[in-house]
């Protein structure tokens, strides 16, 4: 482990054989502020590391693979694998942070992650995370004669957290992939008429920069891309099995001229309409 200047409040913790047989118990708790650019690096250790990013940036890396780390962040790290984590140089972090470990917590860390859960994420509040960890030193602080049971709640508590914020996240992303669908499904029925971003934003109760960013990842497509295909598909049906003029089939299929029309056909079948009537 190597560090540069930084202020840091730990207490180590020696367990009962009770507490390691029967509980989850701490190993280290404490706070850090980074003065400094800080780094620590650790591997093969029984032992997990929970930390939670009050303040500043920096990188975690876990198995050679680095990523990004913000203010609000919590992490959870499973210390039998390589890792370590490093305070950004103009913005050093303030970590809260505890090592633990017991019989269970493989167990408990296993399962959270079989589910494909994140080993850092962004919860929408820190505060419940905070005040176990506040509650977790000052336990160990006052040397509390239940410090233990107290360690063995607080820390089921930061684990129920983890798993509840990773449920909330699940419920989230099914719901807007809903009504993404719902989405699609509406400019299916709908694309002959008009049809813009903001009324679709308004009808769907959702912000109209999220939709689109969302539609693209869900789907592949932008959304304008998608309705237009959707549009040019119901043309050249038209052309296909009516007499329709280009202007009626312009018209009918939501665009707003024919000039316009033969633009955007010439662009996705790479001919006009007329010559695609023609040809089949």
């Amino acid at each position: 482990m190597a560090t540069t200047k930084s202020s840091s409040n730990r207490i180590l913790a020696t367990p009962s054989s009770n507490a390691r047989k029967n509980y989850l118990y701490v190993q280290e708790v404490g706070t850090l502020h980074s003065v400094e650019p800080h780094i620590s690096k650790r591997q093969n250790l029984n032992s997990f590391l929970f930390i939670v990013v009050i303040s500043g940036s920096g990188t975690v890396t876990l198995d050679g693979q680095c990523f990004p780390v913000d203010a609000g962040n919590c992490i959870w790290i499973d210390c039998s694998h390589s890792y370590s984590h490093e305070s950004s140089a103009d913005d050093p972090w303030t970590l809260m942070w505890v090592h633990f470990y017991g019989n269970s917590a493989s167990a408990f860390y296993n399962t959270y992650m079989e589910q494909d859960n994140p080993f850092l994420f962004m919860p929408p509040s820190i505060v419940p995370f905070t005040e176990a960890l506040h509650t977790l030193y000052q336990a160990h602080e006052t040397k509390n004669p239940l410090s233990e049971l107290i360690s063995h709640k607080c820390l089921t508590d930061i684990i129920l957290l983890c798993f509840t914020e990773s449920s909330r996240k699940n419920e989230t992303a099914a719901t807007i992939h809903e009504k993404l669908q719902l989405v699609r499904n509406y400019i299916e029925e709908h694309c002959m008429e008009k049809i813009n971003l903001d009324d679709l934003a308004d009808t769907f109760y959702i912000s109209k920069y999220h939709l689109s960013r969302e539609y693209k990842k869900t789907f592949g497509i932008t959304l304008g891309n998608d309705l237009t295909a959707k549009r040019i598909s119901h043309a050249k049906s038209l052309l296909r099995f009516t007499s329709d003029s280009v202007e009626q089939i312009a018209a009918s299929c939501g665009f707003q001229n024919a000039g316009y029309f033969t633009k955007v056909f010439r662009k996705a079948e790479n001919m006009t309409p007329l010559e695609y009537r023609k040809k089949w």
